[in-house]
């Protein structure tokens, strides 16, 4: 069996969706009989706080079922404010080879995580060092994705970016997209299809079922009779001024609360504009430990997945909707596109436009008003995780991708040259999209 190394910025125990997914899938390799390496930096996402057990050190080891860790220091920012988080994505991908490098052994695969776009540093340079061939992984397409929020607007950054991010696909032995809008712009852009790898997010359907639900709100301390619930990260890319806007309109409806439960750049904005309007049908909570989010799931009524109305967000597949699914709650889908059409396909969700607050608010009442098509989206919705989003199955994939990789002749592994231009991304942005 092989030893792989998986190069991220985000792992356990933070509990963003890159940390879930990477850990999942390292995790299940273990299982699988390979040795798993996770390089990262100690856990601080999204508050920018590192925990006082990790602090104080250059480089440390831990071992996370079965997994081992080695964690390095670099440079933490609050995810909010783009300078400093760049800064920060920046420090781990120049820091990560230098005081992880001999630590890590010599991995036979490297796994690249991105985003951020600048963990390519690392990965190249780290591939060049051990000899071995790197996946990239894509989950947003950045810098496109940045152009697109507008929190990247300077030329000469966004081509240097753009050279990074093509030169890094270009020296990829793979490169591991996570949806198909994201498959379908590299290969417009040109990318060649033999090195492009489709394998979705996927979801531990052991550990994310449907539950008891009166139980689950024993526990929790939850008294109102239907709850609609965000869990994730508050963040611009999720548009959650809309969530505002619904509740307001769905005053004069006593028995409806809404939870949004996280932590991200945007919470301070939201908790202070949802004191101003007096909207105590809104409750904020602190972000849940990951073991204990099916729980969570269970004792909601409607699990809420949401994105901003922009041309990038309709590639997008949150994981969040994944776990949700396998809980057998249902859905109130705000994502257009890609994660549209697979959920109404399976007849999973209702769809909502995004950034629509009436269609939202109106959405929450024909949950609350007809439970028989509440049980009915529950029911597909779990049928739906189990046949084609089981990490079990996912990591099967993936395990047989890893060996045919490994069986083939090696490639080569370029240092960094300026001497191609990047492809320049086309202006199609109906399948950008984003893994969040």
């Amino acid at each position: 069996m092989a030893h792989i190394l998986f190069l991220t910025l985000y792992y356990p125990p933070e509990k963003g969706a890159a940390a879930s997914r990477i850990s999942q899938y390292a995790e299940h390799l273990v299982q699988r009989g390979h040795k798993v390496t996770v390089l990262t930096t100690v856990p601080n996402y999204p508050s920018g706080v590192v925990p006082p057990e990790y602090r104080g050190r250059l480089l440390q080891e831990e071992m996370r079922s079965g997994v081992r860790v080695v964690r390095i220091w670099s440079y933490t920012s609050p995810n909010r404010g783009f300078v400093r988080r760049v800064l920060a994505h920046l420090s781990f991908g120049c820091l990560a080879p230098v005081l992880g490098g001999q630590a890590v052994g010599r991995p036979d695969l490297l796994i690249v995580e991105s985003h951020p776009l600048f963990n390519a540093i690392a990965g190249r340079l780290l591939a060049r060092w051990k000899g071995c061939p790197y996946i990239f992984t894509v989950s947003d397409l950045w810098p496109e994705s940045a152009v697109q929020l507008g929190v990247l607007r300077n030329r000469l950054l966004i081509r240097l970016a753009e050279w990074l991010e093509w030169s890094s696909y270009e020296r990829a032995a793979l490169v591991w997209v996570l949806t198909e809008g994201i498959r379908d712009q590299l290969l417009r852009r040109g990318l060649a299809p033999e090195k492009i790898f489709f394998l979705t997010n996927g979801v531990d359907t052991g550990k994310f079922f449907p539950r008891p639900q009166s139980e689950a709100r024993q526990q929790l301390g939850w008294q109102e009779p239907f709850t609609v619930l965000y869990a994730g990260t508050l963040g611009i890319s999720h548009g959650l001024t809309t969530v505002l806007d619904a509740a307001e309109q769905l005053r004069s409806y006593p028995a409806i609360r809404i939870r949004l439960v996280g932590d991200g750049g945007a919470k301070p904005e939201l908790l202070a504009e949802a004191r101003r309007r007096g909207l105590e049908n809104v409750i904020f909570m602190d972000p849940f430990p990951h073991e204990q989010v099916p729980l969570l799931l269970a004792a909601a009524d409607a699990c809420l997945i949401i994105m901003r109305k922009l041309p990038l967000f309709t590639g997008a597949l949150p994981c969040k909707m994944y776990e949700a699914l396998a809980c057998g709650r249902p859905i109130l889908l705000a994502v257009d596109g890609e994660a549209r059409r697979l959920a109404e396909e399976a007849g999973a969700a209702i769809f909502v436009e995004p950034e629509n607050p009436t269609a939202l608010a109106q959405a929450i009442l024909q949950l609350y008003q007809q439970p028989g098509l509440a049980q009915a989206l529950s029911t597909r919705g779990r049928t739906l995780a189990e046949e084609r989003f089981d990490y079990d199955q996912l990591s099967a994939r993936l395990d047989a991708q890893i060996a045919t990789l490994l069986s083939s002749s090696s490639p080569v592994i370029a240092p960094f040259s300026a001497s191609k231009q990047p492809h320049q991304p086309e202006q199609d942005p109906d399948k950008l999209a984003v893994y969040r």
